[in-house]
């Protein structure tokens, strides 16, 4: 599976990524200022854990902004609203 272009984003499939950089994007999404996960305090590696699931299952997706050269996941929701 390749890049999927979309404006200035590219989609990155998840599993194009390292193991090492994998983890680190994801620990650095999970641990970002403002991040919220409902009213149960979860442990980094519950947090990483749930967000990996979501990119296996689609639910969020790896984007890499050509512009600004910086990544992020977002959720597939966000993705559909601004495109």
């Amino acid at each position: 599976m390749g890049k999927k272009k979309m404006s200035n984003l590219v989609i990155i499939p998840y599993d194009q990524l390292t193991p090492e950089a994998l983890q680190g994007l994801i620990e650095e999404f999970v641990t970002r200022e403002g991040t919220e996960y409902g009213d149960r305090t979860f442990s980094l590696e519950e947090k990483v854990a749930q967000v990996r699931s979501q990119l296996k299952s689609g639910k969020a997706l790896i984007t890499y902004d050509e512009r600004n050269q910086t990544c992020n996941i977002v959720s597939e929701k966000q993705m559909k609203i601004s495109t």
